[in-house]
């Protein structure tokens, strides 16, 4: 099958409007239309779980949970889990997706999948466990890389949280760290169009997933490929795995083309990577940045962008438009692997030279670069930095064309236009791209990833996503080239040498 990758148009004709920019992004992938006041922005990791445990407590009809791996000692949020299931009804069923690799790390120790176990156990016709496990990781090659880097072979990295009609979309798993001191971010939609569009993406990648089985054995768990799933297991068949996931994935990217322009002020266009053969993220993130734009921001917390988006970041800030660009990435004191042992503690160190590289390519451009810190990684109040995604602002005279702020009336009612004087500053940014994707070329060549693309016309909303934008921007440094070609943070020959293994053996950070 034709890879939907292969998608990318070439776009270069102007924006008339918003509506074009909407009906652009029509013909590259699905269109969800929602109000404003339907999306809500949270700040941090404490609040995301104090509202996914409420909304676990109240839920009634299902929870559904697609996460790379919840912690092992997650057990309060299991036991909200739990009593959700005992207090609100047999009607209420829970679905888990985690990815096999992270899931069974620490195997047979408590891990992940003897914690989700202990569930399935005791409500066995209410609760299902799935567990993704990449077709790139198979034989000889998964026998002799080892566990604590495998992952940089391919992983489950969707990050949906849905309960009955609401849905949170981010960027964080399901751990201590996510709920306390890690950085992400969180929007939470109350759509059930939204909601159950995504939990049929949840559904069918769990259809092609290991279940989990509790078992009396030292890991206290098995992993079956139930003869009901319509694929072969991966480990067995890799390359027909490829073609029947495919084949179940891609009509959930079918354009919106054949749609009606929106009538709210409002859209949600959802976007997945399934390596090799599906891309929607890539071709809409390039046809963002393709287009005369006011600004942007882009941020990744492991910068290592794919080639293509680290053209389109370049070229959207060079002339003739030359678009302010702000890139956000994680200082070495707020990166995850920040003192790990072993090859991973290489990791913070790759990362300052891929930067470097960036700054070198951005030289004479309309760019600057910012690491976030927030303390120091391992020490007390240190944070760190998972925060992932985009923000455009469109030049002013753009949003003029198309006013619809809260209003009743649309973008097609020609007196809107009259209503507002858009020639100042725009409220903040009009297109935002949220989930679990890191940009990287591991990203979109290994992993599997579920996003959105959120297109606004209304001033509220995009004066939370400036809100949302400036606080984390609020914890950065602005970093130039000098500053990481210093000792300290120059990366030495074991760093490159790290970087060049990972490549030759198939993987990717």
């Amino acid at each position: 099958m034709a890879s939907i990758f292969n998608r990318r148009t070439a776009m270069a004709a102007p924006f008339e409007n918003t509506l074009d920019y909407l009906s652009d992004l029509d013909r590259l992938g699905p269109r969800i239309d929602i109000n404003a006041d339907q999306i809500e922005i949270l700040d941090g990791p404490t609040e995301f779980y104090e509202r996914l445990r409420s909304k676990i407590r109240r839920a009634k009809r299902i929870i559904y949970l697609s996460t790379l791996y919840i912690g092992k000692t997650e057990h309060e949020l299991i036991s909200a889990i739990r009593d959700a299931l005992i207090q609100n009804g047999t009607e209420l069923k829970v679905s888990i997706l985690t990815d096999a690799l992270r899931g069974t790390r620490e195997a047979p120790n408590p891990s992940c999948a003897s914690l989700l176990a202990s569930l399935v156990d005791e409500f066995p016709d209410r609760v299902e466990v799935r567990m993704y496990h990449t077709p790139n990781l198979t034989g000889l090659r998964k026998v002799l890389i080892p566990k604590r880097i495998n992952e940089g072979w391919g992983l489950q990295h969707i990050k949906l949280y849905g309960i009955d009609d609401e849905l949170i979309l981010s960027g964080a798993n399901l751990s201590n760290d996510y709920f306390t001191n890690r950085q992400d971010r969180y929007h939470v939609f109350s759509s059930k169009r939204v909601a159950d569009y995504f939990a049929r993406i949840h559904d069918a990648v769990c259809s092609i997933s290991f279940l989990l089985q509790p078992r009396d054995n030292p890991s206290k768990f098995i992993l079956e490929w139930p003869t009901s799933n319509p694929a072969p297991s991966p480990l067995e068949a890799p390359k027909g795995y490829i073609e029947a996931a495919t084949s179940l994935l891609i009509p959930f990217m079918k354009a919106a083309s054949s749609q009606p322009p929106p009538t709210t002020s409002t859209s949600v266009y959802p976007v997945m990577c399934h390596p090799p053969t599906i891309n929607t993220e890539l071709p809409v993130f390039t046809a963002l940045l393709a287009r005369r734009i006011g600004a942007y921001t882009f941020t990744a917390g492991y910068f290592n962008p794919h080639p293509v988006i680290t053209s389109s970041l370049l070229a959207a800030s060079s002339l003739p438009n030359s678009a302010p660009g702000s890139i956000l990435t994680a200082s070495p004191y707020a990166n995850g692997f920040f003192g790990s042992k072993g090859i991973s503690g290489l990791l913070p160190a790759a990362y300052t030279h891929l930067s470097l590289r960036f700054l070198q390519a951005a030289c004479g451009k309309n760019i600057q670069l910012r690491e976030w810190q927030r303390g120091i990684v391992g020490q007390q109040d240190g944070w760190t930095y998972h925060a992932k995604g985009l923000w455009v602002t469109l030049p002013a005279d753009l949003q003029r064309e198309t006013a619809p702020n809260t209003s009743n009336k649309t973008s097609l009612d020609p007196s809107t236009d009259l209503e507002r004087d858009y020639s100042n500053t725009p409220a903040g940014p009009s297109v935002t791209l949220i989930g679990s994707s890191n940009y990287t070329t591991r990203s979109y060549g290994l992993d599997l990833e579920v996003g959105a693309m959120v297109v606004t016309k209304d001033e509220g909303l995009m004066q939370k996503l400036k809100r949302e934008e400036e606080l984390l921007m609020s914890h950065t440094n602005l970093v130039k080239e000098d500053d990481l070609e210093t000792k300290e943070r120059k990366a030495g020959w074991k760093v490159r040498i790290a970087m060049w293994l990972v490549k030759v053996l198939g993987g990717a950070l």
